[in-house]
């Protein structure tokens, strides 16, 4: 993998509509899901698995899937920021950060709750959304962040199923 630092802008759009409740937010998305155009597409990242046990349905396949279960369960995805210089897939190298226009989905939805996933994505969402709702930090699920095990992960992203009807 490249530590090459490059600038990069998110590339795809939010998953939300005027049902969504929850609003779950990452930091920047990886190469990965930029190259396909959609969240957390790493082959190891955990969020997936996480996000379908929390919301008692089995993992879906592919990315029209995926983004069917947020919106059928009132889960709002998107990322703190819209572009930032970074090295890969890194959030500790994360500089010269400009945020996502969040107001949009605040102003669309009735959100209940802020999740980011993760320490960087919170710290980020401190910064430029420390006016807006609390945010409550969930475990990364990044395949660099073994920390912490599935069965302790999924018992902290069922916090999500809390706030949804």
């Amino acid at each position: 993998m490249s530590s090459e630092r490059i600038r990069v802008q998110h590339g795809f759009p939010p998953v939300y509509d005027k049902d969504s409740r929850v609003l779950v937010l990452g930091s920047m998305p990886s190469p990965r899901s930029r190259e396909l155009g959609f969240y957390y597409m790493h082959p190891q990242n955990r969020f997936w698995r996480m996000l379908s046990q929390t919301l008692g349905e089995p993992l879906p396949a592919d990315i029209p899937g995926r983004r069917e279960m947020c919106i059928r369960h009132g889960v709002a995805l998107w990322d703190v920021l819209a572009e930032c210089t970074i090295s890969g897939a890194s959030d500790s190298s994360i500089s010269n950060p400009l945020p996502n226009e969040l107001e949009l989905i605040f102003r669309a939805a009735d959100i209940r709750a802020v999740f980011t996933t993760g320490k960087k994505a919170y710290a980020l969402y401190e910064k430029f959304f420390k006016d807006c709702m609390p945010a409550v930090c969930l475990p990364s699920t990044s395949p660099a962040n073994r920390t912490i095990s599935e069965a302790a992960m999924l018992e902290e992203y069922r916090k999500i199923a809390d706030f949804l009807d």
